[in-house]
């Protein structure tokens, strides 16, 4: 029964995505756009490109992620949805992480199947193109999955975007910090293995955690 519901909500929410398609359009041009502006804005020397290629990256991914976020849990408030899945004899963690998991296959997925092209287009080194997509494989259901916590506090507000940004962009950091270094330390030829490690030390962790933290606080906020 579990897997059946949890499969089923999986579903259900990308097909809704897929009629909607703006809000799985939007933030991969967003992730597009914002990286090919880069070498305008800046400079087209292939050095400095190369040397700043993994923080645009990350930076670009991480806000990617944030623009479609807001739409987690939304739709499911307006309609009373939200109130069913908290009233579901399954379990609120496993339900919420079906929705998490459905919000990152249709925007955390993209995003890492553009990532090649952008880095080709930054210049970064091919040696660094599989820690690139290891990193944001990890790194990105992250985002999705401390990004539902924020999500569910702020859901009940008509216009939560700004303190959802001020809510989740601190615990961002992290994935950010450690993502970019690996990329660039792969980039330079330096081991990566230490920073992946703790990517996905981070990844379990917020796994285990997040789903819980997420349902208890749409309890509260539905509640």
């Amino acid at each position: 029964m579990i897997s059946r519901a949890f499969l089923a909500l999986i579903t259900r929410d990308m097909q809704l995505v897929f009629r909607h398609t703006s809000d799985a359009v939007n933030p991969v041009l967003f992730f597009v756009i914002a990286t090919s502006l880069f070498p305008l804005g800046l400079s087209p020397q292939p050095e400095l490109l190369r040397s700043i290629a993994p923080g645009i990256l990350w930076v670009n991914a991480l806000l990617a992620t944030l623009l479609a976020l807001d739409s987690l849990f939304r739709t499911d408030f307006d309609d009373g949805t939200l109130e069913q899945i908290l009233l579901s004899p399954v379990p609120t963690p496993i339900l919420v992480l079906a929705k998490i998991t459905a919000h990152w296959l249709v925007t955390g997925v993209p995003l890492i199947l553009c990532a090649p092209l952008l880095a080709m287009l930054l210049g970064l080194p091919q040696a660094a193109w599989g820690t690139l997509l290891l990193a944001l494989l990890l790194g990105t259901p992250m985002l999705s999955l401390v990004g539902a916590i924020g999500v569910a506090l702020t859901v009940g507000l008509r216009r939560g975007g700004a303190l959802l940004a001020l809510l989740v962009l601190p615990m961002y950091v992290p994935v950010l910090i450690f993502g970019a270094h690996a990329v660039d330390a792969a980039a330079a030829g330096v081991p990566v293995s230490g920073q992946l490690l703790l990517l996905a030390a981070m990844f379990i962790l917020a796994l285990t955690l997040a789903p819980f933290a997420a349902a208890a606080a749409l309890r509260i906020t539905v509640g």
